[in-house]
């Protein structure tokens, strides 16, 4: 079953371009990643200080393996040290 994952990041306003360029980054090493089916990035019309990922995996396997893939957790350390705050998950199957 296909599993959604909600990811939820606040600071983003004073971080803008650097944040970015890390979300890109995710965004690259997630492709290649088994399992992965699709990913968007929103940022919230009456909140524009947050942002939120939804990322579509195949499985809760797929997602976990990608979750503690050594290479994202470096670039997700760099992304939560830049905003200040740890980055807030929420997995939802469909």
């Amino acid at each position: 079953m296909a599993v959604k994952i909600v990811i939820k990041r606040s600071g983003v306003d004073n971080h803008i371009i650097e944040l970015t360029a890390l979300l890109k980054k995710m965004r690259t090493l997630t492709l290649g990643q088994p399992g992965h089916i699709s990913g968007e990035t929103l940022r919230r019309v009456d909140q524009p200080d947050e942002c939120a990922v939804i990322s579509t995996w195949r499985s809760l396997t797929d997602w976990n393996n990608w979750f503690e893939d050594p290479g994202r957790q470096a670039l997700q350390r760099d992304i939560d040290l830049l905003l200040g705050r740890e980055t807030h998950y929420e997995i939802y199957e469909e």
